[in-house]
């Protein structure tokens, strides 16, 4: 899906609220993650990215976030789950996959890992609330993945 906005963008490049005229400006997929975001740009490579993206998709599944209304999804009326395990049980799995994933990184750099695979938020913010230098967090992100995509026996 694509959710294309102009964003006004400052003098280190950083998208700063709505396009003005005359300025500089970017165009901007909101609904596209930032650990894709940052892949798409060779921030980070194909088997971090991998890494990623396998963390978020057992974080999805484990309905690990907190739901904010009801959910819409297409349920099977036969309590079939395609893939051997009824909902809870795939879900207590995921959470368990999940959990020893973050483990393996480590506490140091499960932080943003979290916050910018799981959680979505952007690089500047990560760093922001996580109280790190500007520009930081992407070398400390990259180390997590790295770590995370050994913990996938990725290669």
């Amino acid at each position: 899906m694509r959710e294309l906005v102009e964003r006004a963008i400052d003098a280190q490049g950083i998208a700063r609220g709505p396009a003005r005229r005359g300025g500089r400006s970017v165009t901007v997929n909101l609904a596209e993650s930032p650990l894709s975001w940052l892949a798409a740009r060779g921030l980070v490579d194909a088997r971090q990215c991998e890494a990623g993206e396998r963390l978020r998709g057992d974080y999805e599944r484990a309905a690990i976030a907190p739901a904010t209304t009801m959910r819409w999804g297409v349920q099977r009326v036969d309590g079939g789950g395609g893939d051997g395990l009824d909902p809870a049980t795939a879900g207590i799995a995921a959470k368990r996959r999940f959990d020893a994933a973050m483990a393996g990184v480590g506490r140091g750099l499960s932080d943003i890992l979290w916050r910018i695979v799981c959680a979505g938020e952007r690089l500047p913010e990560a760093e922001r609330a996580l109280g790190w230098p500007s520009r930081s967090g992407r070398l400390v992100l990259t180390l997590a993945l790295d770590r995370l995509a050994d913990h996938y026996r990725l290669r």
